[in-house]
């Protein structure tokens, strides 16, 4: 449920301007719109009816509640490891603002009240989904890959890539090829999204031993490797054409300039991999994209949408003959 050969000096990482309470600060509000905006593209390729308010609302809701959860438990984890980071030694637990007892049963009863929402507001798959999303998180790249291996978010992305599951569970019961498809491509975006980041925060990683890909393998290889991801999104997300119950070629269109510019962002930090900068830009623009995928993914289901997809084109061959003749 998520998201470092040395760099030119610069101006430092993106910090949040304003100190949140302690109690939401380890809730880490600021991930949360994202894995929700995944979820609704998930609903998004449904081929079934129209959802209830309710059931979207609570699928939003209890997915927040279990997102808040898994954050609170990986501040837990990696409390020590935070208070030896200078970019988090000030964050609520390694501060002392917020007690652990304390963090542990916020985070026991945000999961619960998640499960309670999903199981009877949605339905058991999507609260089960939900869970495992936040299993994912804490126990699968927190505690076993993180730590241990420069590709620790390849693998561990799954938990980021698992709400789009829950919006489809949400909107039919089931997973069709469709919410894979979503599904896949988000874990296609994770390594190119997070290693720009990565490379901001290298020295950081460095200090504590934690071996994020530019630590190991340094920035080239890093900047090598997100153009190489950022390819790999762009391709696969062409196939939302297909994916997508009907829009689809209204989709197509509109992805075309957010693909470029994902392009356009990763050749730049790949040919100028030393400016903090390149890498600045790809990390922000990383966040717009996915963001966009969604709303494309939502707008190519509204039913102006239609006009523009088979139905059209079954329109124009039918009045062929009339206008031949």
């Amino acid at each position: 449920m998520v998201s470092a050969t040395a760099v030119a000096p610069g101006p430092a990482p993106i910090r949040p301007s304003v100190q949140l309470p302690a109690w939401l600060e380890v809730a880490k509000p600021r991930l949360i719109p994202l894995l929700l905006a995944t979820t609704l593209g998930g609903m998004a390729l449904s081929g079934g009816g129209s959802l209830s308010a309710r059931t979207i609302a609570c699928t939003l809701v209890g997915g927040s509640l279990a997102s808040a959860a898994a954050g609170v438990l990986n501040c837990l984890w990696e409390q020590d490891l935070d208070g030896r980071m200078q970019r988090t030694s000030r964050r609520a637990l390694p501060s002392g603002r917020l007690a652990q007892r304390q963090a542990f049963a916020l985070a026991i009863g945000l999961t619960l009240l998640s499960v309670v929402v999903l199981v009877f507001g949605v339905n058991p798959l999507a609260a089960s989904l939900s869970l495992l999303g936040l299993c994912s998180y804490v126990l699968l790249y927190t505690a076993l890959l993180k730590p241990r291996t420069s590709q620790n978010i390849v693998i561990g992305g799954v938990a980021g890539a698992i709400p789009p599951l829950v919006g489809a569970a949400a909107a039919t019961g089931a997973l069709g090829w469709s919410s894979w498809w979503l599904f896949c491509l988000v874990m296609l975006w994770t390594p190119a999204h997070f290693w720009a980041l990565a490379l901001l925060l290298k020295d950081d990683y460095r200090s504590v031993g934690i071996p994020m890909l530019p630590v190991v393998k340094g920035v080239l290889v890093t900047t090598r490797a997100i153009s190489h991801y950022a390819w790999a999104t762009v391709a696969f997300s062409l196939l939302g054409v297909v994916a997508l119950p009907s829009g689809g070629l209204l989709y197509g269109l509109m992805v075309l300039p957010f693909n470029a510019r994902l392009l356009q962002l990763s050749s730049q930090l790949r040919r100028d991999s030393e400016n903090p900068q390149r890498a600045k830009a790809m990390f922000r623009w990383s966040i717009f994209y996915l963001f966009g995928i969604c709303l494309l993914l939502l707008i190519a289901r509204l039913p102006q949408a239609a006009l523009l997809g088979p139905d059209l084109l079954n329109v124009r061959l039918a009045m062929l003959p009339t206008l031949v003749g």
